[in-house]
C-alpha cells in the first residue's frame, strides 16, 4: 500500500520531512548556554517543559498555534471560534505535565487590521480563556501585508500563543510512573480540532468537490464549515480535578497531530507500549474525509485524533474512578486500552493496525 503520509504529503505537509526539521532545530537549541545552570527540568519531546524557579516550584511553558484552520475562517468569514483553538492547543499541552495553566499570551499576525475581524478573534480567545480558567495578560498584534496573504486577500492572519502554568516539582507528571497493565482513559474530541486541516480541506473541498455550505448526509445536518470550525475541546478543568483527586495519575497525553502515536511521548524510560482495543466512537467528519480523499485508515490514525482528544493513564484499579470523574465534564469518556510491555509501540487491533515511533502500519 502507499506510505502512510502519502495523502498528507500530496496536500503539502510531509510528516517525515517535518520530523527531520524538528530534529535539526532541537540539535542546535539544546546546545544553548545561558551562562548559568539550566533551569529546565524536562528534556525536549514532552508536551511542555518545566523551569525550576523556586524550591519545589516550577513554571510550565509551551507554545502552539491554530495552523491552517485559519484558512477555513478566512474563506468562510467566520472568525469567532479560532481563538478557542489557540487557547486549547496550548493549555491542553501544559496540563500534560500536571501543571495548572495560569496565562496565555497571543501573537496575532494580520494582513490587514480589520477591527471587526479582530473583535471576533478576541471573542474566541475570551471564550477559550474563560473555559480554561486562564488570563490573557498581554500579547502582540503585527500587521504584515508583505508576509501574510489571505485566502482571499486581504483576509490573511495567523494566530499562535504561549502558555504558562505552575506545578510543584515533586508533582510533575512525566510518564515515568507508567507501568504495564495501566488503563488508558480516552476523552472524546469534538471532531478535527486544530490538526490535519490541510488534509481535511483537500479531501473535502478538492477531492470531494464539497463546499463549505454543503451538508452531506454523514454530518447529520451540519455544514462542512460547521464541522471544520468546531473548536478544540478544553480538557483543563476535568484534568485538574483528576490531578487533585486521590486517583494516581501516571501519564497525560494530548492527542493532536500524529494521533494516538502521541502516547509514545510518555513511558519511554520504562519500556511502555500501548494497546488500544476499545477506541472511542469516530465522529462522522473523519469517515467523510477518508471517503472523499481516499485516505487509508493508517494515515487517518497518523494525522487525526479520530474521536479521542486526550488520554489519561491511571492504574487499572483506578480506572472506574477516573472515568466517573472525567466523564462528569466530558461524557463518553471510557477505558480505551492498556499499557503493554511492547516498548515504543501503539497497536489498534480493532482496525488491524500497529505502530511504533516510525508510524502506523497494517498489522
Amino acid at each position: 500500500m502507499p506510505g502512510v503520509s502519502d495523502s498528507y504529503a500530496a496536500a503539502g505537509v510531509d510528516i517525515a520531512e517535518a520530523d527531520e526539521g524538528v530534529r535539526a532545530l532541537v540539535e542546535v537549541l539544546k546546545t544553548i548556554d545561558p551562562g548559568r545552570p539550566s533551569a529546565s527540568v524536562l528534556g525536549s519531546g514532552h508536551y511542555a517543559n518545566v523551569l525550576r524557579v523556586a524550591p519545589n516550584l516550577g513554571i510550565a511553558v509551551c507554545a502552539d498555534g491554530v495552523g491552517s484552520k485559519v484558512i477555513v475562517a478566512e474563506q468562510t468569514g467566520r472568525y469567532d471560534t479560532v481563538g478557542v483553538d489557540c487557547i486549547a492547543m496550548n493549555v491542553n499541552d501544559v496540563i500534560c505535565v500536571g501543571a495548572e495553566p495560569l496565562a496565555v499570551l497571543d501573537y496575532l499576525a494580520v494582513e490587514q487590521a480589520d477591527p471587526g475581524v479582530l473583535r471576533d478573534i478576541a471573542l474566541g480567545l475570551k471564550r477559550g480563556a474563560e473555559e480554561a480558567g486562564v488570563e490573557i495578560p498581554g500579547g502582540e498584534l503585527a500587521q504584515l501585508p508583505e508576509l501574510i496573504k489571505g485566502h482571499p486577500s486581504p483576509n490573511g492572519f495567523d494566530l499562535t500563543g504561549a502558555c504558562f502554568g505552575t506545578v510543584a516539582l515533586d508533582a510533575i507528571v512525566t510518564g515515568d510512573a507508567i507501568a504495564s497493565g495501566d488503563a488508558l482513559i480516552g476523552l472524546p474530541s469534538s471532531g478535527v480540532h486544530s490538526n490535519g486541516l490541510t488534509l481535511a480541506r483537500r479531501a473535502l473541498l478538492e477531492d470531494g468537490g464539497l463546499g463549505f455550505d454543503d451538508r452531506p448526509d454523514e454530518l447529520g445536518g451540519a455544514s462542512v464549515a460547521d464541522v471544520l470550525l468546531e473548536p478544540t475541546v478544553l480538557y483543563v478543568r476535568a484534568v485538574l480535578e483528576l490531578l487533585r483527586s486521590e486517583v494516581p495519575v501516571h501519564g497525560l497525553a494530548h492527542i493532536t497531530g500524529g494521533g494516538v502515536l502521541n502516547l509514545l511521548r510518555l513511558g519511554a524510560a520504562n519500556g511502555a507500549g500501548y494497546a488500544i482495543d476499545a477506541p472511542l466512537p469516530v465522529p462522522p467528519v473523519f469517515e467523510l474525509i477518508a471517503r472523499c480523499g481516499g485516505v487509508e485508515p493508517a494515515e487517518m490514525q497518523k494525522v487525526f485524533n479520530m474521536g479521542c482528544g486526550f488520554v489519561a493513564i491511571v492504574p487499572a484499579d483506578a480506572a472506574d474512578a477516573a472515568i466517573a470523574l472525567l466523564g462528569a465534564r466530558h461524557p463518553g469518556s471510557a477505558r480505551i486500552g492498556s499499557v503493554t510491555g511492547d516498548a515504543g509501540s501503539v497497536t489498534l487491533p480493532a482496525l488491524g493496525l500497529a505502530g511504533d515511533a516510525h508510524g502506523l502500519r497494517p498489522a
